[in-house]
């Protein structure tokens, strides 16, 4: 099939992409002729942005898309790290991955950090109460979900230096995508952070083994590349800061969660009479597919492609819309309804839901961690939904131009 014809050079979207956050990318898809396909330019770069199940598998073939080369500088000085995973192809990023999927693919050890954050909050929610102090949830969790990580991953920090650890992570995610101080925090941030957790690879390498199994920073610490070799410290760091950094990032979506639980509180006494949990997983779920989290992934054509009739080049980025695809009508009946019962009444579709990205985890680069975010998520929903709380009058907008975007409050409690 031909390629379709264009009337006029494509301009650069950057701007619009920086200015108008999450609306951005759906914006131009629903102008696009079939709503599937969208061509702009991005970075100075062509590009092409897709959606859809059958997208999603297109997308993440590794015969179609790389990711090498295809994170910007900045992105990787904040969120990702240089020489981590989400920077690797073919057989040295499958490599890599399985040290990330024995990790945050074990069920027993998933189970463990959701108690480990049960925990944490439960603590955190009795010195609130004995201080008669308002919480911040979105704050507050991050530093629980810190602890938390700690614990389980076997970071010998003092809680402290936990507290900065849980600032720092939520600075690199927020600051990311922006301009400005926030990016110059979130690029202090991982400085910062990459150096500690340098020291504890060292030392963590330097330790006998004591016949435990290893703890994950010591995993990641003793992990061999596709090469035989040891990662040097400062990938090790990077890769550490790939399992503490997301789990932090569940920050997000807690504070989601409450603002879902306010608007629509019915669902507290569904989940208080739900002792199964079943519908703190599908209202994970919606919290996930509902919400605002990552606007759209991005890689690299890595040869000459073609997609619906259009002619893709090599080197061309690749747009995959998730925040579009969450909220498409033509995959989820009344798409901006908050409807957990849709993740309790029928399977989930296959690439339908991506506010992590799709495909494979354990062959391409989707998230291995999803189930670490909706089992910690669910344990969080679940301690919410059976907290008396009161919401004080506060700024709950949810601004779409900000990415990563929040209840402007942080979403304020007070615990009585």
């Amino acid at each position: 099939m031909p390629s379709k014809p264009f009337a006029a050079p494509l301009h650069d979207s950057t701007l619009g992409a920086l200015t108008r956050g999450y609306a951005w990318l759906p914006d131009r898809m629903r102008s696009a002729a079939d709503g599937s396909v969208y061509r702009t330019r991005l970075l100075g770069k062509p590009a092409v942005a897709v959606r859809g199940p059958e997208a999603v598998l297109f997308f993440y073939d590794e015969e179609h898309v790389v990711r090498k080369e295809a994170l910007p500088g900045p992105v990787l000085d904040t969120l990702f790290g240089r020489g981590a995973v989400h920077t690797l192809d073919g057989n040295a990023h499958r490599a890599r991955k399985a040290l990330f999927m024995a990790l945050l693919k074990d069920d027993e050890s998933v189970t463990q950090l959701g108690f480990l954050v049960r925990r944490h909050w439960r603590d955190a929610v009795r010195e609130a109460s004995r201080a008669g102090e308002s919480v911040v949830l979105f704050d507050t969790v991050a530093e629980v979900l810190a602890l938390a990580v700690r614990d389980w991953a076997g970071l010998p920090l003092p809680d402290e230096e936990t507290a900065r650890l849980a600032r720092d992570c939520t600075a690199m995610v927020d600051g990311f995508a922006a301009p400005g101080l926030r990016h110059l925090r979130a690029r202090r941030a991982r400085t910062r952070q990459e150096n500690a957790m340098g020291a504890l690879v060292r030392a963590a390498r330097e330790r006998p083994a004591d016949g435990a199994g290893p703890t994950p920073l010591e995993a990641v610490a003793l992990h061999r590349d596709l090469d035989g070799e040891l990662l040097d410290t400062h990938t090790a760091a990077v890769e550490v800061l790939n399992v503490v950094r997301p789990t932090v990032a569940i920050a997000w979506f807690a504070a989601f969660a409450a603002h879902a639980l306010d608007r629509w509180p019915h669902h507290r006494k569904l989940l208080r009479a739900d002792p199964s949990g079943a519908h703190a997983v599908a209202f994970a779920h919606e919290v996930r597919r509902f919400y605002p989290f990552a606007p759209f992934v991005a890689g690299l054509a890595a040869r000459d492609l073609r997609w619906r009739g259009e002619r893709i080049e090599k080197g061309t980025m690749l747009l995959l819309d998730l925040y579009g695809q969450n909220h498409d009508p033509d995959l989820w009946h009344h798409p901006y309804h908050f409807a957990p019962q849709r993740f309790s009444r029928a399977p989930r579709l296959p690439d339908g839901l991506v506010p992590q990205g799709g495909g494979d985890p354990a062959h391409g680069h989707r998230c291995p961690g999803e189930d670490v975010t909706v089992t910690v998520l669910s344990a969080l929903v679940s301690e919410l939904a059976a907290l008396d709380y009161s919401v004080p009058a506060q700024d709950l907008t949810i601004p779409l131009s900000r990415v990563p975007t929040l209840p402007r409050s942080g979403f304020v409690l007070d615990l009585t």
